[in-house]
C-alpha cells in the first residue's frame, strides 16, 4: 500500500483489507517531492512517523518501507512518465506535472516492492485511473485494488490535509460532500442534465469568502472527458476547492 504518511482511518480501513486478503503486507511511507509544483507545500505536508507505525504495528503490517529521496530516484534520474489524456485534465490541469510525479513514483514502488496487489482510495479518483492505466499500458503484473472512501460521521471525506481546517473550516468543507450527494439524489430520482447536476453542487457552496472552487466535473468514469448534455453512462463527479488555504478534493461516482 503506497502512502505519504500521515496514516487516519481511510488508509486503516485499506490495511485492514489487505491484512485479510494478502498473506504479508508492506507499506510505504514517502513524500514524493515530483508530485509537488512547490517546494513548500511539499515541506508542509503533514508526517507523522512515529504514529504511522505504531497504528502499522496494531494492524499487523510486516514491513514498513520508509525510502529516502536516493532510494527512489537515481542521481541523474531522466525517465519521466507521462499520461496525456488522463493526466492533463481535472487535477491535472490545475496541478501541472502532478501526475507525471504520482505515475513515476508509484511505477518504482510497485518495481521495487514486487507486490502482487496495491490498494488505493477511491477518494482519489483520477489517481487511481491514472494508476489503472499505467499499469495495464506497461504491463505489470500488480492488481490495483480500488477501495471506497471513507467519511466521518458528517460525511467529510477523510484525508491528511484534514488537519490543516480551523473549526469554522472544517464545518465549511461539508458544503463538498452535501453538493456531491444532493446531486447524486438528484441523479437517483431522474436529474440527467450535466449542466443541471453540477449545477446543484455549486449551489452548496454559500461561503465564498472561506471556499474557493477550483472545479466541479461531470466527466466520463473511465476517459475523464467532460459530459454534456444528459448523462448516459457511469459518471464521475468531483469537485476541487480550497477551504482556506488547505486544497480538498472529492467525489461520487453516478451509475447508470
Amino acid at each position: 500500500m503506497p502512502t505519504m504518511g500521515a496514516l487516519h482511518e481511510g488508509h486503516i480501513s485499506l490495511l485492514k483489507r489487505a491484512r485479510l486478503e494478502c498473506d504479508y503486507v508492506t507499506v510505504s511511507i514517502y513524500v514524493n517531492p515530483t508530485q509537488f509544483e512547490e517546494q513548500q507545500a511539499h515541506e508542509s505536508y503533514p508526517r507523522d512517523l512515529k504514529n504511522d507505525l505504531e497504528l502499522c504495528n496494531e494492524i499487523g503490517v510486516d514491513f514498513v518501507f520508509t525510502p529516502d529521496n536516493s532510494e527512489i530516484y537515481a542521481k541523474n534520474d531522466e525517465t519521466i512518465v507521462t499520461l496525456p489524456r488522463l493526466g492533463t485534465v481535472l487535477e491535472g490541469a490545475s496541478r501541472p506535472g502532478h501526475f507525471a510525479g504520482v505515475a513515476g513514483v508509484v511505477l518504482r514502488l510497485l518495481n521495487i516492492v514486487d507486490a502482487d496487489r496495491a490498494y488505493f482510495g477511491a477518494k482519489d479518483a483520477q489517481q487511481i485511473r491514472v494508476i489503472k492505466r499505467l499499469v495495464k499500458d506497461l504491463h505489470i503484473s500488480t492488481a490495483i485494488i480500488e477501495c471506497p472512501t471513507v467519511r466521518t460521521s458528517d460525511g467529510l471525506a477523510l484525508s491528511s490535509r484534514n488537519v490543516f481546517l480551523n473549526p469554522h473550516e472544517r464545518i465549511q468543507a461539508l458544503s463538498l460532500s452535501a453538493g456531491l450527494f444532493k446531486a447524486e439524489q438528484a441523479f437517483q430520482i431522474g436529474e440527467r442534465s450535466a449542466r443541471q447536476l453540477r449545477r446543484l453542487v455549486r449551489s452548496t457552496i454559500v461561503d465564498q469568502d472561506i471556499i474557493s472552487i477550483d472545479y466541479v466535473s461531470l466527466a466520463d468514469s473511465e476517459t475523464l472527458a467532460e459530459l454534456t448534455g444528459d448523462v448516459q453512462n457511469d459518471a464521475l463527479l468531483s469537485i476541487a476547492a480550497m477551504v482556506g488555504s488547505t486544497r480538498l478534493i472529492d467525489n461520487v461516482v453516478l451509475v447508470v
